[in-house]
């Protein structure tokens, strides 16, 4: 078993129970940890053989693109869509932060972290 992170991908995005963060958006910073079987891939040096981070990319991004109330709304449809599109992601945990929240604060962000692992086929 081996570790892929993305780490660190900037977003603008419209997520919020307010409707101001509907209309105008903020800043989201979302990092992603997938673990899978890296073993074979190492040996190949084929891209085929592992779990492409340039996919896991478009799909946080294209989904970051879609408002919702709930940054666990976000997160889990990032994971499901993971999980529906590679076959070879075992486990995988997302992170959604919300950049400078309107909480009434000096708060520099608001992180939402979610796991889930391949359910077990029969």
């Amino acid at each position: 078993m081996g570790t892929i992170k993305v780490e660190n991908i900037k977003v603008y995005a419209y997520h919020g129970c307010l409707k101001e963060e509907t209309k105008i958006g903020s800043d989201y910073r979302v990092d992603l940890e997938v673990k899978a079987d890296l073993q074979t891939s190492a040996i190949s040096d084929e891209l085929n053989d592992t779990v492409d981070y340039v996919f896991l990319n478009s799909i946080i991004k294209e989904e970051m693109a879609i408002p919702s109330k709930l940054l666990e709304t976000v997160a889990k449809r990032i994971l499901d869509r993971i999980f529906s599109e590679d076959s070879m992601v075992k486990k995988a945990t997302v992170w959604v932060s919300k950049i400078n929240p309107p909480i009434g604060g000096d708060v520099e962000s608001v992180t939402i972290k979610m796991t889930d692992r391949r359910k077990k086929q029969f």
